[in-house]
């Protein structure tokens, strides 16, 4: 199994740490049941149990087993081994099984049955059409896959919350970027994992690939190289850049934290936000909230609250923030901050905040804590609140970006905008709020789940919306690649 921190091992059972093990077991009465009892005790959390093979006086089954970490899913193997009727024959992680030989491939949207097709497809028939878009470069929207396709740019400098790890090591989760991007928006999308760090080389190679691309999904680069590098190429591109860990963050936390407010009769404008770290995601959600009309917010780093003329530890990000929260120039700790305040958004790391200064919090406290893959604090840590969302798929309210990126892309690009605009992200985030029925707003459901097939046609729309367009069907993974009121040219082709 790959190498997590401990830190990041949770109080319950998980599906990133699951295994099949296959056990060969004597066969008597009340065999399985001691060995179930024994991965019980051990703290493993069972899944499907599978008969495999029998012979005359032992049984080989598949055995699905969660646990909470790679240490106590080794304590529970190592409690299975000292039993005297059982022979562990293989152990698999499910996870590394899902990702071997990668999440991700190319196919072609035609098959090829004759020659006279390939002559179409390929030479000599695709002159035409290479010459047709040369005469009239818009119709490479049309005409080839840049119309649907995204870039996932990352340089591996901020992996999940694991930090510099490389771009190899970053490849992996760009995958399962692009297979979001394709599951939930019909958009092809491809990992570019760059081995440089150099803001303005990563700046120039992504200016020299983009015409192959109608949008660039920038990922997992360190603050604040990933300011500069979303604005250096937003004033070169002629698609729109997006950097997924500032914005669709924000949208999504905007998403659940408008839902949580209704809930517990509050307003964005009325309410005092503490946030938690003052990296990507932070900048990015403290700006989006505050387009939105929050009024009252302070950010804190590892030095206490940011307010206007700190020196210590500030860079031009924090700068900025300073001088948009902390109006009432708080300066200490984020507990002393934490006192009377309505919402806690964690956006930092595990045991950035103690469940005691939570508890400061006023009435029907909103925490997100969605630092990951370990929360600030789990959610069995603070029963005081009224709402709680992390950023994990096994507990309620899944703070989750996919739930917000496709769709804004998907808009985007339908619409054919060449900036992603706060009045566009705020749109998204109010379709996301919407997706979940009156009925249904609830403490545990706050946000809708990311298989909600309505959330990714509704953010589209939403954004096309904002930026004057009207799609006339968007329907997730099912649109069309030509936006409404732009037909296809194919008389010039002819």
């Amino acid at each position: 199994m790959g190498k997590l921190p401990e830190a990041a091992s949770s109080f319950k059972p998980s599906s990133q740490f699951s295994l099949i093990l296959r056990v060969r077991i004597v066969d008597r009465p009340g065999m399985l049941g001691k060995l179930t009892s024994v991965i019980g005790k051990a703290g493993g959390s069972l899944g499907t149990i599978a008969l495999v093979s029998t012979s005359d006086q032992t049984l080989v089954r598949d055995i699905v087993v969660n646990a909470s970490s790679e240490a106590q899913a080794g304590k529970v193997l190592k409690a299975i081994r000292r039993l005297s009727f059982v022979e562990v024959v293989s152990v698999l992680d499910q996870t590394f099984l899902l990702h071997r030989g990668g999440k991700i491939e190319v196919q072609p949207t035609r098959p090829i049955h004759t020659c006279e097709e390939l002559s179409m497809i390929y030479t000599p028939g695709v002159g035409r059409v290479s010459t047709a878009i040369h005469e009239r470069p818009e119709a490479v929207w049309d005409y080839t896959i840049k119309g649907n396709t995204v870039a996932i740019v990352t340089d591996g400098s901020a992996v999940l919350g694991l930090g510099n790890l490389g771009p190899e090591a970053a490849l992996p989760v760009m995958e399962g970027k692009a297979v979001l991007f394709k599951a939930f928006a019909g958009i092809n999308a491809f990992p570019i994992c760059l081995k440089t760090q150099d803001v303005g080389e990563i700046v120039a190679t992504v200016e020299r690939i983009a015409p192959a691309f109608g949008g660039v999904n920038l990922e997992d680069i360190s603050a604040p190289r990933c300011f500069e590098i979303e604005r250096e190429l937003g004033k070169r591109l002629d698609i729109p850049v997006m950097h997924d860990d500032q914005h669709g963050t924000a949208v999504v936390v905007l998403a659940g934290l408008l839902n949580a407010l209704r809930l517990v009769g509050k307003r964005l404008a009325g309410v005092r936000i503490i946030v938690s770290g003052a990296g990507a995601a932070a900048v990015g959600v403290s700006s989006l909230l505050i387009e939105a009309g929050a009024r009252d917010m302070i950010v804190c780093d590892r030095e206490g609250a940011i307010y206007e003329g700190r020196a210590e530890n500030m860079n031009p990000m924090k700068a900025w923030l300073a001088g948009k929260t902390n109006a009432r120039r708080f300066k200490g700790p984020i507990g002393g901050a934490l006192r009377g305040a309505d919402v806690f958004l964690g956006l930092s790391m595990p045991g950035a905040v103690a469940p005691a200064e939570l508890k400061r919090m006023g009435r029907d406290a909103i925490i997100f804590a969605m630092a990951n893959p370990t929360p600030e604090v789990m959610p069995e840590e603070v029963p005081f609140a009224r709402v709680v969302a992390t950023g994990r798929s096994d507990y309620p309210n899944q703070i989750n970006n996919a739930l917000a990126f496709p769709g804004v892309f998907k808009g985007a690009m339908e619409a054919r905008v060449r900036t992603i605009t706060d009045a566009m992200l705020i749109a998204a985030a109010k379709a996301i709020a919407e997706a979940v029925p009156h009925a249904s707003l609830g403490p545990r459901s706050i946000i809708p789940s990311i298989f909600d097939e309505a959330v990714c046609p509704a953010v589209a729309r939403a954004v096309a919306e904002a930026a004057g367009r009207r799609l006339s069907r968007v329907n997730g993974h099912r649109a069309p690649a030509v936006a409404a009121g732009r037909a296809l040219s194919g008389a010039r082709l002819s």
